[in-house]
Order: structure tokens, then sequence, then C-alpha cells
């Protein structure tokens, strides 16, 4: 059974419930992001030649350490990107709150490479407007 209200439309079929509109975008854009995190993840844990150390810096981790924190939030934000597809409330709450780790870690991140680490926090804060723009599941028909 398919129901459209106010420009959302809603697939209802048993307990499973395909989502549209900002869910869906912040869903993908989970996705994605998370994506880049597991490959900023992966290079620094391989020490790969594109990052620079910087010294003197705030927060003094070593690459390899830096490279597991950001594979690890990585999978997280993209494990929560799927998990938005069933249209769970719960499944937003978390996404809002990896998506929110996720942009303090690439902002401690700068001095390492500021380009990526700029472009990750932008898609994270598209992925927390879309997230709180979304309309609850309970909405009124």
């Amino acid at each position: 059974m398919a129901t459209q209200s106010a420009g959302r439309q809603q697939t209802v079929a048993g307990d499973e419930f395909a989502v549209s509109g900002w869910v869906f975008f912040a869903a993908m854009m989970m996705i994605f992001g998370g994506i880049m995190g597991i490959f900023e993840g992966i290079a620094a844990i391989a020490k790969d030649d594109v990052f620079v150390a910087t010294r003197n810096f705030t927060f003094q981790w070593s690459l390899t350490g830096w490279g597991w924190l950001h594979l690890i939030l990585g999978i997280l934000v993209t494990l929560a990107g799927f998990a938005l597809f069933k249209g769970a409330t719960w499944a937003r709450v978390v996404g809002i709150i990896v998506a929110g780790l996720s942009m303090l870690a690439n902002f401690a991140w700068l001095p390492w490479y500021p380009f990526w680490a700029i472009t990750v926090i932008v898609v994270d804060a598209i992925i927390i407007a879309a997230l709180c723009a979304a309309p609850g599941r309970d909405s009124a028909a």
C-alpha cells in the first residue's frame, strides 16, 4: 500500500518502511561520507605520502591513531546510513550523533589534510541538516 501526503511518499509493506525525500538524501550522503571516512582511515593507517605532519598542534596523535579513528567513524556513519533506509527514528538520531562526531574528528584532522577534512565537514553538516528537517515517521497523513 502506498500513501502520499504533502509531497512525501511512503510505501508500507508489513513492518518495512521505505523512505523518500530528506531521509533518503541523508542516507545516501551518510553512505558516501562514511565511505570517504573509511578511505581516509585506510590511507592514514597505511601512512600514505599525501599527509603532511604538522608540528606543535593541539591534537598530538600519530597518523595511525587518526587513521583508526576515521576508519571506525566511517564504518559507523556508513552503517547508520544503511539503517536510515528502514525509516526508524532511532536511525535518524544515531545518524545525527555519528555525523556530529565525524565533524569533530575532521575538524581536529584539518592540519593533516585540510581540503579533505573541510569536504567531509560540509557533507556531515548537510547530513545533519537533512536529518533534522526530515518529517517524523508518525506524521499526520
